[in-house]
């Protein structure tokens, strides 16, 4: 089934690819690296894009605790919604991880528009704790 409708675009993270040129992703995989990309960066990062990305990085500081769990999963459900149109169905769950306090597991179910398939994919955040500072 050819699926180049899903788009294609650089490989994340970059690469150099056996020819030398710049690594390229296709198909539900540059979907899954555009939500990593989404998800990593945070808002006003991109110069010529300032309101791209997702607000958990104002959550670096916070606690790993449930309101902040529920808080993390309405800025990934809210910057997917807005930044990837080749998904719907979203369904984000950050729980905290039991062998690091300060890392939140973000899973994040997803239905690709296109070939309605479903993924999903889990995306570590990580707090800071005072201490660490």
């Amino acid at each position: 089934m050819n699926k180049s409708f899903l788009g294609r675009g650089f490989r994340f993270p970059l690469a150099i690819d056996q020819k030398g040129n710049v690594g390229l992703s296709e198909e539900e995989d540059n979907i899954r690296q555009a939500l990593q990309i989404i998800l990593g960066t945070a808002r006003g990062e991109r110069v010529m894009l300032p309101e791209f990305g997702c607000d958990i990085h104002e959550l670096v500081f916070h606690p790993n605790t449930p309101s902040t769990c529920a808080l993390i999963s309405h800025y990934v459900t809210a910057a997917l919604r807005k930044w990837e149109p080749r998904i719907n169905e979203i369904q984000v769950e950050a729980r905290p991880d039991f062998e690091n306090e300060n890392q939140v597991n973000v899973r994040v179910g997803y239905r690709v528009v296109k070939t309605n398939t479903l993924d999903n994919l889990v995306f570590p955040f990580y707090l800071r704790r005072e201490q660490d500072l």
